[in-house]
Order: C-alpha cells, then sequence, then structure tokens
C-alpha cells in the first residue's frame, strides 16, 4: 500500500503587512510566536506539540493580490513514507520544487495537479525554532540521511523559540546549503 499523509501540518499563506499579521495572531488569537526570520513569522498554538501550524510570509503585494497562499502543508508517519510519495509525485510527472532538512523536519515540496504548492513533511524527533532549509537526499541509507539531518540541527540548535537566528548561524545555514548542492 502506498503512503498517505497523517495529518495536516500547518497553512502558509502570503502576507503583506507583516508585523500586523504577528500582531493578530500573537495578541488577538493568542498564539506563540515559534519561529521568526527574513522569510516571515511561524506561529503555533501548543508548540510543545507542533512547532507552527501557520506559518506567515513577506510577499503578498496587494490585499487584492490572489497569490495568498504559499503552501498547504501535511505529515507522513516515516522517512520511506516521505520517499514513497516522492516517488509518486516523479511518476504522476508533478513538479518537485526541492527537498530540504529543516531540522526538525526533512519536507518534500511539489505541486499538486492544479499547480497548488504542497508540502509533505516528516518529523526528525529534533526540536529546531530555525527558519531553515537545506538540500537533502532521502534516497541515500536512513544513517546517511539522519547524518546530514544532524549536521544541520546541529547548526541551528541554539536558535530560541520566537528569535531570529544570529549572523553566525545564518552563515553555517548558508555553508550547508551550498556544501550540499
Amino acid at each position: 500500500m502506498s503512503a498517505r499523509v497523517t495529518g495536516l501540518g500547518h497553512i502558509g499563506f502570503y502576507v503583506r503587512d507583516i508585523e500586523l499579521m504577528m500582531d493578530f495572531y500573537a495578541n488577538f488569537m493568542g498564539m506563540k510566536l515559534t519561529k521568526v526570520g527574513p522569510l516571515g513569522a511561524f506561529f503555533s498554538a501548543d508548540p510543545e506539540a507542533c512547532d507552527h501550524e501557520i506559518a506567515l510570509i513577506n510577499g503578498r503585494d496587494s490585499l487584492e493580490d490572489p497569490r495568498w497562499i504559499q503552501q498547504i502543508s501535511m505529515r507522513v508517519e516515516s522517512l520511506d513514507d516521505l520517499r514513497d510519495f516522492k516517488r509518486r509525485i516523479l511518476e504522476k510527472g508533478y513538479q518537485l520544487d526541492r527537498i530540504v532538512s529543516h531540522a526538525s523536519a526533512i519536507g518534500c515540496y511539489f505541486r499538486d495537479p492544479e499547480n497548488n504548492p504542497t508540502e509533505v513533511f516528516w518529523l526528525t524527533g529534533h526540536t529546531s525554532w530555525a527558519q531553515v532549509g537545506i538540500p537533502i537526499d532521502i534516497d541515500q541509507p536512513d544513517e546517511d540521511v539522519m547524518a546530514d539531518v544532524l549536521r544541520s540541527y546541529e547548526a541551528v540548535q541554539d536558535v530560541e523559540m520566537g528569535q531570529p537566528a544570529s549572523p553566525e548561524t545564518v552563515e553555517a545555514i548558508r555553508e550547508l546549503s551550498a556544501a550540499s548542492r
């Protein structure tokens, strides 16, 4: 049987005024800011259970801009399930955008049949509060995949919840990304 998603992970959407939207989700909705950086801001209702359910991404040009969904993201149970999704994405001819380590998860980003940005991800067991996406080859043996995940986790493990990464961490992420290509 083919792999299946086990639940909704998060919804990402483009925002025009990041400060306004951060205030809304933090102070009106009562969510916790978990990750913040140049990309945008991530919020969770329960950071212990899920590091984010909402991703606010900079880039909406106007309120009339129809491009507001950044991605819909869904969890899978295992690394093998993620591999199965990759195989089926390629078999179906869907556009595979990238596969990256977020340290806390490995995300496989692709386009559904109507070109909507979609992610399936597997949680690695590491907690990370950094906005990071380092290319990773999930077709290598499990031990090598996890060694790559550990390298990304070690680079970002000092980032505190709701705080941007230090310039040194940003540089470490850049170096890992360049070495992975």
